[in-house]
């Protein structure tokens, strides 16, 4: 079994292929990745609704980046694909992710969440069993998680990385079933992984069915703005660039068989994030009448909704230096701007 001390310097890693790159997360990493890092990256995406290849217009044509179309349920295409790439580490995000689809149909969840990840664990295993003494050393396989998987927390309190695992929603269980898989695969196989869970992420290019981009477009269009139940609901809200951030750290240093929890320490209710909206609106895009408050309606809410959630993220901070840096008005302010300036890309998703 591996000797976690000697991870904690960094992994050499030059070539990083990427599940669910055209994802809003994994989009973004991939353009940090290319574009700062310097590293190349092969990204593997289904193309699902929410997978958008428009969100990585940037680092097209790119010398350092690859696309590939792709399953990652179907072993055989997988197997090739990482065979001719031979990547230096995997960085797994591709996933179903929206609760209140999962509530609708939960099939897709179980069948991409869990057998998915199943189905990459086992290519990437066999493809970590073949390499060479160095290349096997500094292998990484780094799955991406979530804060659902915990549960629901009361008025105090945090998610630590010791936090028992409580899914209430067939999203959150396909997730906690996925993760439990590749810590299965650490303990049984040696495979070097690393997980990290996240609490809610927001920014540029994130699809309008999310909270924050929903309530943006919909107030554009001078829709209602629907709240479940009384709005009270509380998220931690990290914003995407410190999250991709966070994820080099964990991938490049952080120790194997570990889960490192990644949050924005900004805690905020789901009527004081959409009030937020509606006042930088107010601001840079006036209505003809009235403010965009206005719109604010409330809803049945939806079943097992979680009350609370909320990060401690000491361990990334201690162990690998990595903090959050974005303040959450701050960032909101930027993610509003940028879809008022980019109205093509999220009209191409309607």
């Amino acid at each position: 079994m591996w000797d976690n001390e000697e991870f904690l310097a960094l992994r050499q890693q030059n070539k990083i292929l990427v599940t669910g790159g055209a994802g809003f997360i994994g989009s973004a990493l991939c353009r940090h990745l290319v574009l700062t890092c310097g590293v190349s990256v092969c990204n593997v995406d289904k193309l699902t609704y929410a997978g958008l290849r428009a969100s990585l217009k940037e680092i097209e044509g790119h010398d350092l980046y690859t696309f590939k179309k792709a399953d990652i349920c179907d072993r055989e295409t997988m197997r090739l694909i990482i065979d001719k790439y031979q990547p230096d580490a995997v960085m797994h995000l591709a996933a179903e992710s929206h609760v209140d689809r999962s509530i609708a149909g939960p099939a897709p969840f179980l069948e991409t969440n869990v057998l998915g990840t199943y189905t990459l664990l086992e290519v990437v295993r066999a493809y970590w069993s073949a390499l060479s003494s160095d290349k096997k050393s500094a292998f990484c396989f780094h799955h991406i998680s979530t804060d659902e998987v915990y549960g629901s927390l009361g008025e105090e309190g945090l998610f630590a990385e010791t936090t028992p695992y409580d899914p209430h929603s067939p999203y959150a269980a396909s997730k906690a079933a996925s993760d439990h898989l590749v810590k299965a695969w650490f303990h049984t196989y040696g495979l070097p992984v690393v997980l990290t869970n996240s609490s809610n992420n927001f920014g540029p290019y994130q699809y309008p069915e999310k909270l924050i981009p929903f309530m943006i477009v919909q107030a554009l269009h001078q829709h209602p703005l629907p709240i479940y139940g009384k709005g009270d609901n509380v998220r931690d809200w990290l914003y995407v660039d410190d999250h991709v951030k966070a994820l080099v750290s964990v991938v490049e240093k952080g120790r194997l068989g570990e889960t490192y929890n990644v949050g924005g320490r900004s805690e905020r209710t789901n009527l004081e994030v959409v009030e937020t909206i509606c006042d930088v609106l107010d601001q840079a895009r006036p209505r003809e009448a009235g403010r965009y408050r206005d719109l604010i309606s409330f809803v049945e809410d939806r079943p097992g909704h979680d009350q609370r959630y909320a990060i401690d993220t000491r361990k990334m901070k201690q162990e690998l230096g990595w903090q959050p840096a974005v303040e959450f008005d701050a960032g909101l302010r930027s993610t509003v701007d940028w879809y008022l300036h980019n109205e093509s890309w999220w009209k191409s998703c309607l």
